[in-house]
């Protein structure tokens, strides 16, 4: 039983070594070490418990009935085992998790092949100090003059002051 216990989630961890950040590593080591000591005490814990020799206990109990008593109470003990209510809210958040990772990714690629287009752009355009007006306007459309929405630029309409 304990080595279903402790086979039930094995951690990766050299994978999650990886994903560290090296300002965090103490913390990681920490947590490493205290799970490999609790595993390791699982580990060295027995199948089943040891089982109580009544014949003995009623030999060296002076009062007679009182361990016959004691076994048939031990025997109609029943301890339940917890019930795992928590396993699939896990996976539910961690298939809810993958599924934001993979729409992060795939938005990421969008953006960065955005990106690689806006760097062709800068790449290919004429040196900045060789530019007029007009190239500058063309080429970064948003530095033209508005003059509708500014007609006096640089200087404020009278009704305005």
């Amino acid at each position: 039983m304990a080595a279903r216990r402790v086979a039930l989630k094995a951690v990766d961890w050299v994978a999650f070594a990886e994903r560290v950040p090296p300002n965090q590593r103490g913390m990681f080591n920490a947590l490493k070490t205290r799970s490999d000591a609790i595993s390791a005490k699982l580990a060295s814990l027995p199948e089943s418990p040891m089982a109580i020799d009544w014949s003995y206990y009623k030999s060296a109990v002076a009062k007679a009935g009182m361990v016959d008593e004691f076994e048939k109470k031990f025997k109609a003990l029943q301890i339940p085992q917890p019930v795992d209510t928590q396993t699939s809210a896990i996976n539910e958040q961690e298939a809810e998790a993958d599924k934001d990772a993979t729409s992060y990714i795939e938005a990421s690629k969008a953006r960065i092949a955005q990106y690689e287009a806006e760097l062709d752009k800068f790449k290919n355009m004429i040196p900045f100090d060789q530019m007029t007006i007009e190239d500058l306007n063309n080429t970064f459309p948003e530095t033209k003059l508005d003059t509708v929405k500014y007609p006096y630029w640089p200087h404020k309409p009278i009704a305005d002051l």
